[in-house]
């Protein structure tokens, strides 16, 4: 069994970014790289083959949905969550932390939480008003209080409760190579007073998650998330209380406004051990990932591929096309030219718009491929830039939307 390590092969001159590798029990990741999404231990609409086949070094899987279904001891049994789904490479799971926020603190608030439908919560909170009642996460599904989480599951309203120590224990059930410390993450409109209240107790969870991992550390590695929000001063303070922790990488927490995501980053990165790798949590944007890797992040994870595949959008260099536009039916071109993909080398556009308007189970795998290679593609050409010093135009090319391929 391997250990875990990173290793820096090169840096971006001025920058903070680098591109290196993670070893792990079950293979290298190089990075920086991109984390192809099994939420329930399954890529949306593709077998591990096809996954490994757009260029996949790494999964990561769900820990609430994996607790709820099938059961931490169903994966554990099976010999963890890789072999489980037949995934031999490197594999992360997720704390829980933000699906507890999306039934709590989000409750209700466009583009947060697929689960909450009300627009109001018990406590009268809407997503336009203020958060000045520290209670106002109580929501019909979740309610935080400083030692954990009791929540009631989307699928039938049975009541759960998550701890740091609980979220760690499945977590070592569940047979991830990397694992993060339970985090409490917050919704960017949160108040500044709630985002330090909240940073505070992700503190005090990390602890708690370190202690409980080296109990048992089941050669797993265990990553500690920064958070803070928006804010400067939480950031860096977040960054350098969980930097200074015995983590073997740091996760970035979520609460950016998509305008000073790279500035927020960049806050931290500047803190955080350089020797140590930092994943940026649920970030999928082309423009993103260009600003994540400049400003030092590793590894990045996002729903977004499959889940704009599975509604018909499709990335290509010029930007998204939506694959249900009259103008695709009689298009006998492939999705992208020059795509290495395995889709755009035997389908056309024409067949993909009849699949999705026949509502063909096909048209979901068949988009699937294209949007997973087109992000692992992306980034493994930004570390190729990133090892030839040619990261500053790659980046001039991209954003100019010109031939995006050095």
């Amino acid at each position: 069994m391997n250990k875990f390590s990173f290793k820096i092969e090169q840096e971006i001159p001025g920058k903070l970014g680098r591109a290196g590798v993670i070893t792990t029990p079950h293979g290298e990741i190089k990075t920086p790289a991109f984390v192809t999404v099994g939420t329930k231990a399954t890529v949306k609409a593709l077998t591990p083959e096809q996954v490994a086949s757009v260029g996949a070094q790494v999964v990561l899987g769900n820990t609430y949905h994996l607790y709820l279904e099938p059961g931490a001891g169903v994966v554990e049994k099976a010999g963890g969550v890789g072999k489980f789904m037949n995934w031999s490479g490197p594999t992360m799971t997720d704390s829980g932390g933000f699906q507890v926020f999306s039934l709590g603190a989000a409750f209700g608030q466009k583009g947060v939480s697929k689960f909450a439908t009300k627009q109001e919560n018990s406590r009268g909170f809407t997503p336009e008003g203020p958060y000045a009642d520290k209670n106002f996460f109580d929501s019909p599904l979740a309610k935080i209080d400083e030692d954990g989480v009791t929540f009631k599951s989307h699928i039938d309203g049975s009541e759960h409760r998550f701890t740091p120590e609980s979220s760690i224990q499945i977590q070592q059930q569940l047979g991830a190579d990397i694992i993060f410390a339970f985090d409490e993450c917050t919704s960017p409109q949160a108040s500044y007073e709630y985002q330090q209240e909240a940073m505070e107790r992700t503190h005090a969870w990390a602890k708690r998650s370190l202690a409980e991992h080296k109990k048992n550390p089941n050669g797993q590695s265990l990553f500690g998330i920064v958070q803070g929000g928006r804010h400067q001063d939480l950031r860096q303070e977040s960054a350098r209380v969980i930097g200074g922790m015995d983590f073997a990488g740091f996760g970035i927490g979520g609460s950016f406004n998509k305008d000073d995501m790279d500035t927020a980053v960049g806050w931290v990165n500047q803190i955080l051990p350089t020797e140590k790798p930092r994943h940026l949590l649920g970030i999928g944007a082309v423009e993103d990932l260009i600003g994540a890797v400049e400003q030092g992040c590793d590894t990045f994870d996002c729903v977004a591929p499959t889940r704009m595949a599975r509604n018909g959008t499709l990335e290509t260099v010029a930007g998204r096309l939506n694959i249900l536009n009259a103008q695709y039916k009689t298009d006998f071109s492939p999705i992208e030219k020059d795509c290495g993909c395995y889709t755009c080398k035997n389908y056309t556009r024409a067949y993909l718009a009849h699949l999705f308007r026949s509502k063909e189970m096909l048209g979901a795998t068949l988009a699937s491929i294209h949007n997973l290679y087109f992000f692992i593609n992306f980034v493994n050409q930004m570390r190729e830039a990133i090892l030839s010093n040619r990261f500053a135009d790659f980046k001039q090319l991209w954003l100019n939307n010109k031939n995006r391929s050095l």
